[in-house]
């Protein structure tokens, strides 16, 4: 029997990502976002979540994609990262999906100006690839304090 994960399908711009499903808590619509000065430009804000103040990343900007569209389908994925519940702006949450580990290959070094780092692998698809990222590298260890110092002031 093949191992397969489960993940999450998000679009930023035309290309299609996935997170595993066991780090995503839930997928929002756009809310108002409350700025926070003096932090990274990809860091957005926070939001009131249920009663938690969860800090906002514009996912497409921290791996320099370009900015997140404002629109009807732009959605926050709610993520478990680096043991903090961060919210990832993406252009839509598409799909749940499962997927083959042996459909999954290792990240080239740099796929679509997505540093190698932040992918588990490609995924080979019948009509397309689908990225898959580690939410664990996606911010390095000063932008997880940054993020952190967010919610403790």
């Amino acid at each position: 029997m093949n191992e397969s994960i489960k993940v999450v399908v998000f679009r930023m711009g035309e290309q299609r990502y996935g997170v595993d499903i066991q780090n995503v808590l839930g997928i929002e619509k756009l809310q108002t976002i409350t700025e926070v000065p003096q932090t990274s430009a990809f860091i957005k804000g926070v939001i009131n979540l249920r009663g938690d103040i969860t800090p906002v990343i514009d996912l497409k900007e921290r791996l320099q994609l370009g900015e997140a569209e404002h629109a009807e389908h732009t959605r926050i994925l709610i993520v478990n990262m680096n043991d903090i519940q961060v919210g990832l702006i993406v252009d839509a949450a598409t799909d749940v999906m499962d997927i083959d580990l042996s459909s999954v290959e290792p990240a080239p070094e740099v796929i679509n100006g997505v540093n190698d780092s932040f992918l588990r692998g490609v995924a080979k698809l019948e009509d397309n690839l689908l990225i898959l990222l580690d939410l664990k590298y996606v911010l390095n260890f000063d932008e997880v304090n940054e993020v952190s110092e967010i919610i403790e002031d």
